[in-house]
């Protein structure tokens, strides 16, 4: 069985093909044509590693990604997350590929953010602020790189001197991008991409600025300010995961009856006259969207 490492799995996950599998896995999701156990999630005897087990099924293929996750490892020059996803064919049980199980999260991640901005945005895409300056935050702007090419890219990091540092090793082409100006306002969307525990971003709500969270995947955490919450139209990937991880709507304290599926607003779009807040939380289903995109370039 073929592995295929990061550059690989990059390759046969092109934005374009994903944002438009996302959809389709979407609505497979929620007519109830996938199956997604909860995921594993087992520590090592010394407590410095993780061990987590993701299952997917559906009736073409069966995907399964293990990660392993071990905090001290940047000390030992070594990755603190590494993982496959095993893809296998669901009428006989044929193991099919491997893929790079970190690359895989990246690319489905921001091209989950990508099927947001195409679903929920309210006017043509010339601004995206995208606040973090990790994995993520390259990821998507690899992502609005390949389908937004020409447009400006602005990064907010922790500091000046990250942002700075991001754009210059980063820049691109396809499209600008440069660190954020202090206050600078307006932007068409806006994408946080850390784990902050306090909120980092507390513009108005606007319905003519979608607001993206893609970090803050616990109870603990949030990136976008409660008052935004409250005065958006609320949204999330996976609806069943959401409850215990988004963050962000969590502490808002909003009742969850107004929280709606992604789903729900393929088919119904959602009122452009109001603000949007898409919350991305990811789901191991996402992957297998990934599986369904690679298994077609192969």
């Amino acid at each position: 069985m073929q592995y295929y490492g990061a550059p690989e799995t990059q390759a046969l996950l092109p934005f374009p093909a994903l944002v438009n599998m996302l959809a389709r896995t979407v609505r497979d999701y929620a007519n109830g044509a996938i199956t997604c156990p909860p995921r594993t999630v087992v520590p090592t005897q010394d407590g410095n590693g993780t061990l987590m087990c993701m299952s997917t099924v559906a009736e073409d293929l069966i995907a399964t990604k293990i990660l392993t996750i071990f905090g001290k490892n940047p000390a030992l020059h070594l990755l603190t997350i590494q993982g496959m996803i095993t893809c296998a064919d669901a009428h006989d049980g044929r193991f099919l590929f491997n893929l790079d199980g970190p690359t895989v999260t990246m690319r489905r991640t921001s091209a989950m953010s990508m099927l947001g901005i195409r679903t929920f945005a309210s006017d043509a895409v010339k601004r995206v602020l995208i606040i973090g300056t990790g994995t993520q935050a390259l990821a998507h702007v690899e992502a609005l790189s390949a389908l937004y090419p020409g447009i400006e890219v602005v990064i907010r990091g922790r500091t000046p001197e990250q942002a700075e540092h991001f754009c210059k090793q980063y820049a691109t082409h396809l499209l600008t991008l440069r660190p954020a100006a202090p206050n600078e306002t307006p932007f068409d969307v806006v994408i946080t991409t850390t784990g902050s525990t306090t909120p980092i971003y507390d513009g108005k709500a606007d319905p003519h600025c979608l607001i993206i969270g893609v970090g803050a995947y616990r109870p603990d955490m949030a990136e976008i300010a409660p008052q935004i919450v409250r005065a958006s139209q609320l949204y999330v990937d996976d609806p069943i995961g959401a409850p215990t991880e988004a963050g962000d709507i969590l502490q808002a304290g909003v009742n969850w009856n107004s929280v709606h599926a992604l789903a729900q607003a393929l088919d119904t779009p959602a009122d452009p006259m109001q603000p949007v807040f898409f919350k991305s939380v990811g789901c191991a289903v996402w992957d297998l969207a990934a599986c369904r995109v690679a298994r077609t370039m192969l």
